[in-house]
């Protein structure tokens, strides 16, 4: 072989290697996102947790590896990414210098609007519960109350690893690098949420465009922001009232959809360019309950005054989706009010209105496996359930957690009492389970470190 051919074969290969590490850097990072919990709902979207194994029974002394005090008022699910998990909470400003800390009773007494509130991002380390750093987004005076069960920071936060958003709403949104650097905010005006119930729509993030649903009283729109740079890339308005639900962004069949729910149609847009593909009816006059999908069906519903909930196909849906003939099933009774469903392995749970029954569907067919079954133990359920490892995780206002063996036949595993309250949804990474409390955020796990 001459040295020309040899130099040529060469060069070749590094050409080769070079296009290699280029795919490699610039590919996005889906194995951490499933290791991970970067948004409300999982790193799938569905409550699913697809590599956790967390326990299964603890109490205050028993498989608890750490509790630490959070101060403020929140009921913001958590995110975790590496080492870290990021939380939001609101503190009375007059209050946050002395670092007194309020146990809630009354929020109107500790938090009146008529007084200044922190809105504040924490980062608080995996291992030990320690905190990293704390940004203060905003101090300022709310311009309307709340709802009495609500807080000023329901809306979760989000990240890729890379970035960390704080959504506050009409009280901005913050980016931050995942040290606490702010690269950049985006103030949006006044949301005037209907009935003053509070704001709790939390944006979506799909490799690099932010989600932003802004549906209030007001002009409502969706738009799609630059994560880098916080730049607008498109906005589309709608016609529509206040909706408390988080968007859905799914991939399917080549395309990425942005799926919403409103208080007068469901619609799905094109998520590159904003154009609408297809819209079916409401999902009731107060839609809180977040869209999710799995298999190609995405699931909608609401319980506020009546029930409904639809199963939509994605490769039939387009236009009208009842007159494409892409409802797949559908439901009008026993639908959840406040908690999102949960898609497991091809089952679908979902909480009736807020209270403690639980139901369980075959997630392709609607089959019923088992409607309204009484969860024991368990009050008032706002947050939404979480699974892995062939377990359903349900978190209640008086501080028990139900753990529920994944199948078609209801069977309660344990009962765990804390000495809290939960409204944000349990988060699952790896052997870890953290519940974040009124007062409190819990790492359960069996393992030492």
């Amino acid at each position: 072989m001459n040295k020309k051919k040899i130099l040529s074969i060469v060069i070749y290969w590094l050409c080769f290697l070079i296009l290699f590490f280029q795919i490699a850097l610039s590919a996005e990072p889906s194995l951490d996102f499933e290791n991970y919990w970067p948004q409300w709902r999982g790193p799938l979207v569905t409550g699913e947790a697809p590599h956790g194994n967390p326990p299964i029974q603890w109490d205050e002394n028993t498989n608890i590896r750490w509790k630490t005090p959070v101060n403020g008022l929140s009921h913001a699910t958590p995110v975790v990414w590496g080492n870290r998990i990021f939380i939001l909470t609101t503190v009375p400003a007059d209050k946050k210098k002395t670092g007194q800390t309020d146990r809630i009773k009354g929020i109107f007494d500790t938090y009146r609007i008529n007084n200044a509130l922190s809105f504040d991002i924490l980062a608080l380390n995996r291992t030990d519960g320690s905190l990293l750093w704390r940004r203060t987004a905003r101090i300022e005076v709310p311009h309307e109350g709340i709802h009495e069960d609500g807080s000023w920071a329901s809306c979760s936060p989000v990240t890729d690893g890379e970035y960390v958003i704080a959504p506050y709403g009409s009280y901005g949104f913050y980016c931050y690098d995942m040290d606490g650097n702010l690269q950049w905010e985006k103030d949006f005006g006044e949301m005037h949420i209907r009935y003053q119930y509070g704001e709790s729509s939390s944006p979506a993030l799909h490799k690099g465009k932010l989600v932003i649903p802004w549906d209030h009283e007001g002009d409502s729109f969706i738009a799609t922001l630059d994560v880098r740079t916080g730049k607008e890339i498109w906005r589309v308005n709608r016609n529509d009232g206040t909706s408390w639900s988080t968007p859905l962004v799914v991939e399917h069949e080549g395309k990425t959809q942005l799926v919403t729910t409103a208080i007068r149609r469901v619609r799905s847009y094109d998520l590159n360019s904003g154009m609408m593909l297809w819209e079916t009816r409401d999902m009731t006059a107060g839609p809180i309950p977040s869209p999710a999908a799995a298999n190609g069906i995405v699931y909608v519903m609401g319980g506020y005054r009546e029930s409904i909930l639809q199963a939509i196909s994605l490769s039939k849906a387009h236009g009208n989706a009842a007159a494409s003939n892409s409802i797949a099933w559908e439901l009008d009774h026993d639908t959840s009010y406040v908690s999102s469903p949960l898609v497991y392995d091809g089952i679908l749970y979902f909480i009736k209105d807020y209270k403690n029954f639980l139901s369980c569907y075959n997630a392709r067919t609607g089959e019923p496996y088992y409607i309204r079954q009484r969860l024991n133990g368990i009050s008032d359920i706002y947050s939404s359930p979480a699974a892995a490892q062939g377990r359903v995780y349900i978190a209640g206002r008086n501080g028990m957690t139900l753990v529920i063996k994944h199948g078609v036949k209801f069977e309660v595993l344990a009962q765990n009492k804390l000495n809290d309250s939960f409204d944000a949804s349990p988060v699952i990474v790896g052997t870890e389970l953290y519940l974040r409390g009124h007062n409190n955020l819990y790492c359960i796990s069996q393992e030492k470190k």
